[in-house]
């Protein structure tokens, strides 16, 4: 879960597995894969950061990114 803040003020927590987009247009909305939309005060990239630090807390994000090729980082033989 992330929290965000509602244009009220109002803190509110989001389950971020949900989320399907994030627009910025110039406030920012979340649509989850429901269908529901969130206007919130954060902007888009807080709330990507966001989502990645949670992915990266339940371990998801290390699942589905591949280790860096550290034969492409300037090693040469």
């Amino acid at each position: 879960m992330i929290a965000l803040t509602r244009l009220n003020g109002t803190t509110f927590h989001l389950n971020a597995l949900l989320i399907e987009t994030v627009e910025q247009t110039p406030d920012t909305i979340i649509t989850l894969t429901t269908g529901k939309k969130f206007i919130v005060l954060e902007n888009s990239s807080d709330v990507i950061r966001s989502i990645r630090h949670y992915l990266r807390s339940i371990g998801v994000l290390a699942a589905v990114t591949p280790p860096p090729d550290t034969q492409a980082e300037g090693a040469t033989s």
